[in-house]
């Protein structure tokens, strides 16, 4: 199983949105908070492409994007296989 990252912040609501849809697949993740962190969010906007918003999902070394990137990739069925892919 590959891990999950989630650059977040704790008063963004679309990243309790991803991590509570995470949690209920049994999923884990680490999450790395970026408030007050400049060093986390430059991190953050490096391995993104320049992505300043957050949540910033990774799977393994894939960048998936944000909690609607996320719920698409639930929906169309490719989330579990992202996450179990070898």
């Amino acid at each position: 199983m590959k891990k999950i990252i989630i650059y977040s912040s704790t008063i963004c609501p679309y990243c309790i949105s991803a991590k509570k849809l995470l949690g209920n697949l049994r999923l884990k993740f680490q999450e790395k908070i970026i408030d007050n962190n400049p060093l986390l969010r430059e991190e953050m906007v490096s391995k993104s492409d320049g992505k300043k918003t957050v949540p910033q999902i990774f799977i393994g070394e894939k960048h998936v994007g944000g909690y609607d990137d996320l719920e698409l990739l639930l929906e169309n069925d490719k989330l579990m296989s992202l996450v179990n892919e070898k």
